[in-house]
C-alpha cells in the first residue's frame, strides 16, 4: 500500500493507475459503444425509408481510431496534476483531434447528400447531378480549409498573417502546376457551361462512348467495345465534342441505283413509290427523292427523311424496314438495282472483211 501513496510526477501511484484505467475504460466503452450503434442503426435503416438515420450510420462509420484513443488519454488526464505546458499540449492534441474528426464528419454529411440527391436527380436531370459533383468538392475544400485555419489558431499561429503569406505563395504555387489547374478550370467549365453530362454519348475524335464520371482532372467514358477512354479534361475543352443524347431528330440520307435499261417513265414513279414507303413508317418525317445524277453504271437517286427520335436502334430498323420495302416494291415493278458492270462494244472494221 505504501507504493501505491508513492508520489511519482506530482501525482500517487494510484492516481496513475486509476487514470491508465479510466484511459482502457473510456477506449473500451467508445469502441465497443460505436460498434453496437452502428450495427444497430444499420439494420434499423434498411428497414426504415427514412434519410437521417442513413446519415447517422455514415458518421458513426467515419469517427476514426485515432479520435478514440485521444479522447480516452485526454479524459484520463482529467485525473492528474499536470505541469502547465503538458496539460497545454494535451488540451491542444484533443481540441486537434476533435477538429480532425469535424472534418471527416462534415465530409461524411457532404458526400452523403451529394451522392442521395445525384441518384435522386440522374434519371431526371444529369446535368444537375454533374454540378452537385463540384458543389461537393467546393464544400469539402471549405470544411478542410476551417479545419485547418482553426487548427493553426488552436497552436497560436497568427492565421492572418498567413493569410496574407499565402497570396505570394500561390502565384508561385499556380506556376509550378498550372497543367494540373489548367485541367482543374477546364473541369469547372466543363461544369458550368455543361457541353456533356454523365449518361451523355459523345464523340471526341474517333473515339466515342458514354460518359461516366466528370473528375477534377479527367472525364472518363465507357466506350462501345467496353474499355474506359480517360480524356484530359483540357483537352476535352479544346476538341470538337459532338454530343448525341441532345440530339432531338435525326437527318438520314441514303442513295441507291437502277440499271441504264430502266425506262424514263418507271425512273419518274420512283421518288413517289420511296416517298410511300417512308411516309408509311412510324417516327419518321419524309423530306424528298430525287433521280440524282448518272452514275459510271447506275442511275442513282438519293433519298432524305428525318428519324424523330434520337434512339440509334430506331434509326436502323426504320432504315432496314425501308430498304426491304423498297426492294420488294422494285421487284414487283420489274426494276433492277445497278451493281458494277461494264459493257464492250466491239466494231469490225471494214479492211478486216
Amino acid at each position: 500500500m505504501t507504493i501505491l501513496k508513492t508520489v511519482f510526477y506530482s501525482n500517487p501511484v494510484w492516481t496513475w493507475l486509476l487514470a491508465v484505467a479510466i484511459v482502457a475504460f473510456v477506449w473500451l466503452v467508445l469502441r465497443v459503444a460505436m460498434r453496437f450503434f452502428v450495427r444497430r442503426l444499420r439494420t434499423f435503416a434498411a428497414k426504415t425509408p427514412g434519410r437521417f438515420d442513413d446519415l447517422i450510420v455514415e458518421l458513426l462509420a467515419k469517427t476514426k481510431f485515432l479520435f478514440i484513443l485521444v479522447v480516452s488519454f485526454y479524459a484520463g488526464s482529467l485525473l492528474l496534476i499536470l505541469p502547465d505546458a503538458a496539460e497545454t499540449a494535451l488540451r491542444a492534441l484533443f481540441i486537434l483531434a476533435l477538429l480532425v474528426q469535424a472534418g471527416y464528419w462534415g465530409d461524411g454529411v457532404v458526400t452523403f447528400w451529394i451522392r442521395r440527391t445525384a441518384k435522386r436527380k440522374m434519371e431526371d436531370d444529369a446535368a444537375t447531378a454533374t454540378s452537385l459533383t463540384a458543389l461537393g468538392f467546393v464544400a469539402k475544400i471549405a470544411i478542410w480549409a476551417i479545419v485547418l485555419l482553426l487548427a493553426l489558431d488552436n497552436f497560436g499561429i497568427d492565421i492572418t498573417a498567413l493569410i496574407a503569406g499565402l497570396g505570394i505563395g500561390g502565384i508561385a504555387i499556380a506556376l509550378a502546376v498550372q497543367n494540373i489547374l489548367g485541367d482543374l478550370f477546364a473541369s469547372l467549365s466543363i461544369i458550368v457551361d455543361k457541353p456533356f453530362v454523365i449518361g451523355d454519348f459523345i464523340i471526341v475524335g474517333d473515339l466515342m462512348g458514354t460518359v461516366e464520371r466528370i473528375g477534377l482532372k479527367t472525364t472518363r467514358v465507357r466506350s462501345l467495345s467496353g474499355e474506359q477512354i480517360i480524356f484530359s479534361n483540357s483537352d476535352l475543352l479544346s476538341s470538337r465534342v459532338r454530343n448525341y443524347k441532345r440530339m432531338y431528330e435525326r437527318r438520314i440520307v441514303f442513295a441507291f441505283g437502277v440499271t441504264y435499261q430502266t425506262a424514263p417513265d418507271v425512273l419518274e414513279e420512283i421518288p413517289e413509290t420511296v416517298r410511300g414507303i417512308i411516309e408509311d413508317q412510324p417516327d419518321v418525317r419524309f423530306d424528298r427523292c430525287h433521280f440524282k445524277s448518272f452514275g459510271n453504271f447506275s442511275l442513282d437517286f438519293e433519298a432524305v427523311y428525318y428519324v424523330l427520335l434520337s434512339d440509334y436502334n430506331v434509326y436502323m430498323d426504320r432504315q432496314q424496314t425501308i430498304n426491304l420495302a423498297i426492294m420488294r416494291a422494285f421487284e414487283s415493278e420489274g426494276i433492277e438495282f445497278a451493281y458494277p458492270t461494264q459493257t464492250l462494244f466491239l466494231e469490225r472494221s471494214a479492211d478486216s472483211e
